[in-house]
């Protein structure tokens, strides 16, 4: 039986990108304290696990500074298409949406991340041509702290009330979901990326939340 495919689809934090101290800080946790390492280790043999973590992606924003490829739902389907077929997708975005330069509600970053969703689940890139499954996590709330706060200006608030839009997006969609917000905190250095205690735990919340959709 061929392994199951997961495609982790999210943002600096399935990137694994350390808290920057100023605006050209590019480190990274090593492979195997990135949360998707630590989810496949957890998940142990049968499963594929890709990792797909962009710096700065968001829902479906062309960024006006950082460039029009941060635009989450303009490149899924290429992702798709290069790694079909796919038994589940993860989609953990939202962070990057909470940018003071989109000036969103939370609602509206829900809807935005609905659209992906729908992408997957309308893509036909599954097993024998059906829809992929989908898990939606709702990103640990972030922190106004550091260099970044005036980046995310109001953010902090608009993150915390994030999880319930999610979560309701996710049963419209019959997806299942996962909120972030008890399991792991945003390093204080600039509020917006995690601990490597965090991405671990993380991992392993997700290996938990996987097993309960495929038995």
């Amino acid at each position: 039986m061929a392994d199951r495919v997961i495609l982790c689809f999210g943002d600096s934090n399935t990137h694994g990108t350390r808290a920057m101290r100023d605006i050209t800080d590019r480190r990274r946790f090593a492979r195997d304290q990135r949360w998707p390492s630590v989810m496949a280790a957890e998940l142990g043999a049968g499963w594929e696990v890709i990792p797909e973590g962009h710096p700065g992606r968001n829902a479906v924003f062309d960024d006006p500074i950082e460039g029009a490829h941060k635009n989450g739902l303009a490149v899924l389907p290429a992702l798709l298409e290069t790694h079909r077929p796919i038994d589940l997708v993860i989609v953990m975005l939202g962070t990057n949406d909470l940018k003071a330069r989109f000036s969103v509600p939370a609602s509206d970053i829900a809807i935005g991340l609905e659209r992906v969703v729908l992408a997957i689940r309308q893509s036909g890139l599954g097993p024998q041509n059906a829809a992929p499954k989908v898990l939606v996590a709702a990103p640990v709330p972030i922190k106004e702290t550091g260099f970044l706060a005036p980046m995310f200006a109001g953010g902090a608030e608009k993150s915390r009330a994030l999880a319930g839009f999610l979560r309701e997006m996710a049963d419209r969609q019959g997806a299942a979901f996962i909120d972030l917000a008890p399991v792991a905190e945003v390093d204080p250095t600039d509020g917006i990326h995690l601990t490597a205690e965090a991405q671990g735990a993380i991992g392993r919340a997700m290996a938990g939340a996987v097993r309960g959709m495929f038995g």
